[in-house]
């Protein structure tokens, strides 16, 4: 018996400990309350959950994005960056001098230079990006720059690997970032191919032991790819068959909607920036930036406005929340947002209610059906407070959608990696282009438009007299929701 008594007390204080920690260490306090109520009603278990995925072990250990470590060279980029940017402000199209302050927002917090003398291209769905994407890898002539979560060892995954190492064969620089966990199927065959035929290829943040992996944590999310530093796609859809509709097996495949972009032009200066201080970290070969890596030039043929809103673990605050929160704030007619997993935290839950209330229309597409049960009804359990401020809810009926896309008054368009709930504002590296340009904006729409033709609209009566049985596992769910 007085074991018994000695292990409760051992307990009680192993317990006091971990609460401790996590009250000290967790910066939400949604997070904060989710991760000791884990602790203290889920023995042993909830501890096990926090140390591995509740603890930001890169804290102390945050790699630099710094890919000039001269600091006068630094400081005098920085000014030229801050000095072009501007000019761009005041002389720029009228969505640009509209959205000024989100703007300025992504220049003063990460350095993110607006890029004018852009040739932006939507492609929707993996069939149009991936016929783009393997003519324009045919062209390289210099570098290609790639860094994925999802590469799978698929029919798709194998025609770019073979154009990689027809590449690199041929002298052109292939330098290949893929997420060890979400990327997982290459590791044996595919990567090994690519190393042999000289592409240089590198896991980024390599898992050992899945026991172990609090890196599970820190997914890099990114989809980008840039040839010869001058073309550059991004956007939502990674490189897997599943993608692909109307292939071999479309039949017994599901619909899947997702939308990337083409950029032709200086826009993708930052995503090159991006990909080199991913690079300098994960891999063993640095690179040092040099004029051949960035292009300078301006598109002739269109002079699309952008910029690259990115963050990540590595972030010293939440860029894409923050970025998202300016361009709702900022809106004055209309939101169209559709989104994969919705879990929108209070301060985007804030920002979307004071919108609909000032008589802006919110209008937000997710799936019908989700890949996660859990991370479904937590979704869901957002909607109340939605429908109650009077925004309208669309449920995709299709398919399944995977898109990350908003656009603002039909000037201001955002495709991007990122979710709109906690793993991708505060865990995942994600990227997002903000495209202050009209005419994007105006196609961007007329997607949404199309997509809500194939999907079921929330009517708030009807939600609201859904049975309990319904209703609690969403309630119960939405207690854990910034863990997801």
């Amino acid at each position: 018996m007085n074991w018994i008594i000695v292990l409760e007390i051992f307990y009680g204080l192993i317990v006091a400990a971990v609460c401790l920690r996590i009250v000290y260490e967790t910066r939400s306090t949604t997070k904060t309350l989710a991760y000791l109520m884990l602790t203290v009603f889920l023995p042993i278990l909830g501890m096990i959950i926090y140390f591995s995925v509740g603890i930001n072990y890169r804290k102390n250990k945050l790699y630099s994005k710094k890919i000039i470590q001269d600091a006068d060279l630094l400081t005098r980029v920085q000014q030229q960056i801050t000095l072009v940017s501007e000019k761009a402000l005041e002389h720029g199209p009228n969505e640009m001098i509209r959205f000024k302050k989100l703007a300025r927002f992504l220049l003063k917090d990460s350095w993110s230079p607006l890029s004018g003398g852009n040739k932006v291209k939507l492609l929707i769905n993996g069939e149009h990006k991936f016929e783009e994407v393997l003519s324009a890898l045919r062209s390289a002539q210099h570098h290609i720059h790639i860094e994925y979560y999802i590469f799978e060892d698929d029919k798709i995954g194998n025609e770019i690997k073979d154009i990689l190492i027809e590449k690199a064969t041929a002298g052109v620089t292939v330098r290949f970032i893929y997420d060890d966990f979400g990327s997982r199927s290459i590791r044996s065959k595919l990567v090994p191919e690519l190393k042999k035929a000289g592409v240089q290829a590198s896991p980024f943040y390599r898992i050992l032991f899945l026991p172990f992996a609090n890196r599970l944590n820190y997914r890099n999310h990114r989809k980008i790819i840039i040839i010869d530093g001058c073309t550059a796609f991004t956007g939502g859809i990674n490189v897997s068959d599943n993608y692909i509709n109307y292939g071999d097996d479309a039949e017994n495949q599901l619909y899947w909607r997702d939308t990337h972009i083409r950029i032709d032009g200086p826009g993708t200066y930052y995503l090159q920036y991006l990909f080199i201080g991913d690079w300098n970290f994960c891999s063993e070969q640095q690179i040092d930036p040099d004029e051949d890596l960035f292009c300078l030039n301006s598109n002739q043929e269109s002079d699309a406005v952008l910029q690259i809103a990115a963050s990540g673990p590595d972030s010293e605050t939440p860029t894409i929340l923050l970025s998202i929160i300016e361009a709702i704030n900022l809106a004055e007619k209309e939101i169209c947002i559709t989104s994969p997993y919705f879990i929108p935290g209070e301060s985007m839950l804030d920002a979307l209610t004071i919108a609909a209330l000032s008589g802006v229309k919110v209008k937000l597409l997710v799936p019908g059906k989700s890949d996660s049960v859990f991370v479904n009804w937590a979704a869901r359990s957002y909607y109340i407070d939605l429908l109650d401020a009077g925004i309208e809810i669309y449920l995709y009926q299709k398919g399944f959608i995977h898109a990350k896309t908003m656009v603002v008054d039909q000037q201001l368009a955002v495709v991007g990696t990122a979710n709109m709930d906690f793993r991708s504002f505060e865990l995942n590296f994600e990227v997002n282009t903000i495209l202050y340009d009209s005419e994007i904006a105006v196609q961007l729409q007329q997607v949404f438009d199309a997509d809500l033709k194939d999907a079921t609209q929330i009517l708030p009566e009807h939600w609201l007299k859904r049975p309990l049985y319904k209703q609690l596992p969403e309630k119960l769910a939405r207690l854990l929701s910034p863990l997801l």
